[in-house]
């Protein structure tokens, strides 16, 4: 019956609708005499190849194969998938509110959300799931144990759970609930009378959520300036991120335009409301993690010269995706047009529709790129997403520390410190001192931790070429000395990353103790990109004249 299925699915591809109308002869054609290969094909495997075939994951691949050489962004949904896509764009779904992961082959919470059902009775990160409704977790999968959690708002489900440093298992009832993440990490005043936004994804409710956010400031806070943060944003649903420009926009300002290969689906999209704060002096966070509905706001804010964008250059991501309904319950989303902010500029930074021989894909080059103007008359380029005003250049992270995240070192070591510290003082406050790093590089050389160096990669392919090439023979000792430095220590490498790694050491146990928020606060307390806004923010004739300029370099 599933073959009968998927095949029935990939025949209704032959049911064009008016789309048949737009097809020549020989493109109908050749569409139906490459499905009817394809089917024999399938036909053929399952008759008669010498093993048995998972056919729904071989045609899903197939399908997902095809997909990808379009672009990342066009992608099949199958029924399946469909909750974790909706909660995509709503920042919504039925559960208990928390991530869960797994570690030592072992299922356990990850990240509960605060004010959610698994925060409020009192689930901790690193608590193992023993059982869920009575039945054990051994062996079982994460999606598995995800979706046993996941239920219509107002179920109990009844989980047992084992804590790091007690004996005793404990039973928990939780009653589900809408599971609603707040799309705004934090918000708050800061020196010099700054208001501050950090969003944290574009959902169904960021407007809003923004909107309340920014009045609260306003009417309980006397700020004077006010910084959005979507650093690390990847984007999301670009009509909440219009209705956010239009907090700040005249009514009847052009704040985007989408063009695609059909011009039904072009549209253009202008401010419909009067703003809610027209003059308040505007900075953007930005970073290369900034993408799609992120880079609209930031590249419309600065194509019309409304605030100044502090940080890094952005992702580059200007594709518009569209989701079609597919039989049996399924999505195709895909792409279907490009963005293009008020300038007239394109965002999108890689050429998905020209590749190169190997079949990969490039960045534009600056060759091909093309100069724009704000409405002030400041030139800026289109294809490589949105250029600071001013930049500041992301910290730069060691390797170890991706591995130590990776290999759970320091939730690890959290969870287990957690354990002995029941209180702590606020992230505003808090102070990692040696006596903790100490601990924890112990905690570090107790475990079986392995990381490589990207160096020590290049190294052994450079001695790889200098065998071939002969250049060993007379150069081996040199060869040999850097070779020594950029290998592994982890006692050297320790105290030479002391810095990077108490930093982010200090952030697990932040949101540990005080979710995302208290880890962002603390991040906030030493932030260069922070910094540098507000010191602009500060500067009255610096910020205006940043906005007025005719700058003599384009970025």
């Amino acid at each position: 019956m599933r073959i009968k299925l998927w095949l029935l699915g990939l025949g209704l591809i032959c049911n064009y609708g008016f789309i048949k109308a737009q097809l020549s002869e020989n493109e109908h054609f050749e569409i139906n005499k490459n499905i009817d290969i394809y089917n024999s094909v399938i036909k053929e495997l399952l008759l008669n190849y010498v093993d048995t075939l998972d056919i729904k994951d071989m045609i899903q691949s197939n399908i997902a194969f095809m997909l990808k050489q379009l672009d990342p962004y066009t992608e099949y949904i199958p029924e399946d998938e469909m909750s974790d896509f909706q909660f995509q764009t709503t920042g919504e779904y039925g559960g208990i509110g928390s991530i869960i992961s797994m570690n030592n082959n072992k299922i356990i919470i990850v990240d509960p959300y605060e004010g959610m059902p698994a925060a409020m009775a009192g689930l901790r990160p690193g608590d193992v799931l023993l059982e869920i409704d009575g039945e054990k977790m051994d062996g079982k999968s994460t999606s598995y144990a995800s979706d046993k959690l996941k239920g219509q708002p107002n179920t109990p489900v009844k989980i047992k759970i084992l804590r790091t440093g007690e004996t005793k298992p404990k039973e928990i009832t939780i009653q589900r609930k809408r599971i609603h993440i707040d799309p705004i990490t934090y918000y708050g005043v800061l020196k010099n009378e700054t208001g501050y936004i950090a969003l944290s994804g574009f959902t169904t409710e960021s407007a809003l959520a923004v909107k309340a956010a920014l009045n609260d400031l306003i009417a309980n806070h006397p700020i004077r300036a006010l910084i959005l943060d979507v650093r690390d944003n990847g984007g999301g649903v670009v009509e909440d991120c219009l209705d956010i420009l239009n907090l700040f926009l005249p009514k009847g300002e052009l704040l985007l335009t989408m063009k695609g290969k059909a011009k039904v689906l072009d549209r253009t999209y202008r401010a419909t409301q009067s703003p809610l704060v027209a003059d308040l002096p505007l900075a953007v966070l930005v970073n290369h993690n900034s993408a799609s509905a992120s880079e609209i706001l930031s590249g419309t804010v600065q194509d019309l010269d409304r605030g100044i964008i502090v940080g890094s250059r952005t992702f580059g991501k200007g594709l518009v995706q569209s989701s079609r309904p597919l039989p049996y319950g399924g999505r195709l989303k895909l792409t279907t047009a490009k963005y293009y902010i008020p300038s007239g500029r394109s965002i999108q930074a890689i050429d998905y529709a020209h590749r190169n021989d190997d079949g990969s894909v490039s960045h534009i080059p600056d060759s091909l790129t093309t100069v724009y103007y704000t409405s002030n008359g400041r030139p800026v380029k289109d294809g490589g997403g949105i250029f600071p005003d001013f930049v500041v250049e992301d910290e730069k992270i060691p390797t170890m520390v991706y591995y130590m995240d990776a290999q759970y070192i320091f939730f690890d070591f959290v969870v287990q410190w957690r354990a002995k510290h029941p209180q702590i003082a606020l992230p505003s406050e808090f102070i990692l001192t040696d006596d903790i790093y100490e601990e924890f590089k112990a905690f570090v050389k107790s475990k079986d931790f392995t990381y490589d160096i990207q160096s020590e990669k290049v190294m052994r392919t450079l001695k790889n070429i200098m065998e071939f090439e002969g250049y060993m023979k007379t150069a081996s000792e040199e060869f040999q000395a850097i070779e020594k430095i950029v290998k592994p220590n982890l006692d050297r490498d320790l105290n030479l990353h002391k810095d990077s790694i108490a930093k982010y050491l200090a952030m697990q146990i932040m949101k540990q103790y005080y979710y995302a928020k208290g880890e962002l606060i603390y991040e906030l307390r030493e932030d260069p990109v922070l910094n540098k806004a507000l010191e602009i923010l500060s500067d009255k004739e610096l910020y205006e004249n940043t906005l007025r300029a005719s700058l003599s370099e384009t970025p």
